[in-house]
């Protein structure tokens, strides 16, 4: 399949060839020495959607902790090696932490291409609901019903391959004394919410009333 064919740059997460997803449809087989080696794509916005999907999957298999391999050195650190810049997993990491509590919900949506929901309590609402859903898709808007009014904070890119990422499109940049910036977020109705293609959103659905989250 040519590259440009490709709608799906990310199918299948399960697998550790990622990268090659960028250039097909569903992704390879992968034997264990390549799935350890490092990316040129870690700093960059692509690497976000594996990695927050990982966070998903993991969630659901009840891992309850997750260490990331390096916070500086390497291609995978979460910040830059001279600068400290925040990379894309930074923010994905940081908005993860804020919303997505520790008890794992039924999302009601079949993982499928273009298409991957997770759904956990709401970290610090009793009865909220946090939502991540991640469109893969290059090309194609997705939408995902919601009965509840909240709000949405979407992240995406200039390209694939950015190393900054924007938030509801506002670049993410440290403030002065590297303060970290107001994470804003935009409103939603209840009904159905379309996602662009090729973002990350994470929805946040504080009056659920979930009886799971109390």
């Amino acid at each position: 399949m040519r590259r440009e064919d490709t709608r799906l740059f990310i199918d299948s997460f399960e697998e550790r060839c990622w990268i090659d997803s960028y250039r097909q449809s569903r992704l390879s087989h992968c034997d264990a020495e390549t799935r350890m080696r490092s990316s040129p794509w870690g700093g960059t916005f692509l690497d976000t959607f594996r990695y927050l999907d990982q966070l998903g999957r993991l969630a659901k298999q009840e891992v309850r902790v997750v260490a990331h391999n390096t916070l500086v050195a390497s291609d995978s650190g979460l910040l830059k090696e001279k600068t400290f810049t925040p990379k894309p997993n930074y923010w994905a990491a940081l908005l993860w932490r804020r919303f997505m509590g520790t008890t794992v919900l039924d999302s009601g949506v079949p993982i499928h291409p273009g298409l991957h929901v997770y759904a956990q309590c709401l970290r610090g609402t009793p009865g909220g609901v946090a939502v991540l859903v991640i469109n893969n898709d290059k090309r194609a808007a997705r939408t995902l019903a919601v009965p509840t009014a909240g709000e949405r904070y979407t992240l995406s890119a200039t390209a694939l391959e950015s190393k900054s990422v924007l938030l509801n499109g506002t670049e993410l940049v440290l403030g002065q004394s590297d303060a970290l910036p107001a994470f804003t977020p935009s409103a939603i109705a209840a009904g159905n919410v379309t996602l662009a293609p090729t973002t990350i959103t994470f929805m946040t659905i504080p009056t659920a009333a979930n009886g799971a989250c109390r």
